[in-house]
């Protein structure tokens, strides 16, 4: 069943309360991620009660550092969707807010955990803090699950053979230097943005390369350049193609985009919400001298990303 998102803490529903819960920001859903989740799991089968993730919504960062550049990994949707292969049956999405910002350590596991959420376990990773100033540790966790009636599991940090480090600012550091193929084997899954399609210039129709646009938001900003990819429609249907990522230097532009063209397809998308899967960087951004050399090129990296998506090789 998918996962059931629920904003809100206090004054919960009986039949929302009760559950073995992963706590994090858990941005990214990556494989350290899902070992924290899977200790929850366990948590959930020997307790017979749910299993759920706790997650906050802004990111706290977001809260703290407003004028920040952008940096998150998923949406919220994207996140329940990550969860729901996972067996988690609810994702608790916080709101992070004054109230939130300003509460203590021992008054969040009191009040949120406890009273409001009702858990009967939290799984948490090594690093784990929370409260006002980030008191809280998983120590603290564990002396105040102790008090108040939940039981508490910490996951070590978890690190591949060969020392891929498995987190989410390994992830940003993976698709900063567009390197994909780390950035998947982290995430377990390659990395996607989701977005309304907006109308652009429409200039990419004129030669023959209509184009599906996607605003970055709060996303953050992978390597600029052309992009081997696979697009998930509305009614989940999944079509190959090729992204222009960045500012278009040719026709520069003051918001980076996603301007995907969807191979052997001619439908309108405006206003529909499309999931993009960035599978391979074939190049950067370039400028051209005119229409035709970029028509040129486009055909180059169409062939490209075919052959790429197919399971050939792009170097």
């Amino acid at each position: 069943m998918p996962t059931e998102i629920i904003t809100g803490w206090a004054d919960m529903a009986p039949a929302s309360r009760g559950a073995a819960a992963a706590l994090g920001a858990f941005d990214g859903v990556h494989r350290g991620h899902q070992a924290v989740i899977a200790s929850a799991r366990q948590a959930a089968d020997r307790l017979q009660c749910p299993l759920a993730v706790v997650s906050f919504d802004p990111h706290p960062r977001r809260w703290f550092q407003p004028d920040a550049a952008p940096f998150r990994l998923m949406t919220p949707g994207q996140m329940a969707r990550a969860l729901e292969p996972l067996g988690v049956a609810r994702l608790h999405l916080l709101p992070f807010d004054a109230e939130m910002a300003a509460m203590t350590d021992t008054a969040f596991a009191r009040r949120v955990l406890c009273e409001g959420l009702g858990l009967k376990h939290a799984a948490v990773g090594f690093d784990f803090t929370y409260g006002k100033g980030r008191t809280g540790s998983p120590d603290a966790l564990a002396k105040a699950g102790a008090d108040l009636g939940f039981s508490v599991s910490v996951t070590n940090r978890i690190d591949d053979i060969g020392g891929l480090k498995l987190s989410s600012s390994a992830v940003r550091e993976a698709l900063h230097a567009g390197d994909m193929a780390r950035a998947a084997a982290i995430l377990g899954r390659p990395f996607a943005i989701e977005g309304e399609v907006v109308h652009g210039e429409k200039r990419g129709r004129t030669i023959g390369v209509p184009t599906a646009n996607v605003r970055l938001g709060d996303y953050m900003r992978p390597a600029y350049g052309v992009y081997a990819t696979r697009t998930r429609l509305p009614d989940g249907r999944v079509i190959d193609g090729v992204a222009n990522l960045g500012v278009r230097p040719m026709f520069e532009i003051v918001e980076p985009l996603l301007e995907v063209w969807l191979f052997d397809f001619a439908e309108e998308l405006y206003g529909q919400v499309v999931e993009t899967e960035l599978v391979a960087l074939l190049r950067g951004e370039m400028n051209f001298d005119g229409l035709d050399a970029l028509k040129t090129q486009i055909d180059s990296d169409a062939g490209m990303a075919r052959i790429v998506l197919n399971g050939g090789d792009s170097a």
